[in-house]
């Protein structure tokens, strides 16, 4: 597995290297065939110490988990307890779907708009209705089934996923609803 380990307007030393290499891995391993890619990021905010850890898997997902502490070393121990989490309890979706999978997850290119918010008051007309567009971005759309956007919506710990419907090839959207539930938007079944 790769290793990209950064601090972001912090030093990281060659030890908190080691420590992050060999406890992540012992997690990865323990729940995750075959992990691809581990990102984790050191930052600091204030008085606290912020570690952000992403591990993408060769099925195709990706799993997410932040800790927070005083020290930098709590803070890994922290997010490295919430990685364990959510491994531990999708392990057997995931060998389940990398089982089923004979093919890696096929990802299509997509555009990704940030707009501008409008600073107006509510109460007053814009001049135009075409917001502004201030950055645009490639994105990735991942080629997967309907349990498969859940799990890696959970994992992630997003609000909302766009996919590839495997079973069908139309685009479709999972999003986590205010009562704790989650959406599955399929236009195809709109009819």
């Amino acid at each position: 597995m790769r290793y990209q380990i950064s601090g972001r307007q912090i030093d990281i030393g060659e030890a908190l290297q080691t420590h992050v290499k060999a406890e992540l891995g012992e997690v990865v391993e323990k729940y995750a065939q075959r992990p691809t890619e581990a990102v984790i990021v050191f930052s600091r905010v204030a008085h606290e110490h912020v570690c952000e850890a992403t591990i993408h898997l060769s099925t195709g997902l990706n799993a997410q988990a932040k800790g927070h502490a005083h020290e930098i070393y709590a803070a890994f121990e922290s997010c490295r307890e919430k990685m364990d989490k959510q491994l531990r309890r999708y392990k057997r979706r995931l060998r389940d779907h990398h089982r089923d999978r004979t093919a890696p997850v096929e990802f299509d290119g997509g555009s990704s708009y940030i707009l501008a918010a409008s600073e107006e008051p509510e109460d007053v007309e814009p001049d135009t209705l075409t917001p502004m567009i201030i950055a645009e971005m490639e994105t990735k759309v991942p080629s997967i089934t309907v349990g498969e956007a859940v799990m890696q919506l959970e994992l992630a710990g997003q609000r909302m996923l766009v996919f590839r419907n495997e079973g069908h090839g139309g685009v479709n959207v999972v999003y986590r609803r205010d009562d704790g539930n989650i959406g599955w938007i399929d236009p195809r079944n709109s009819k």
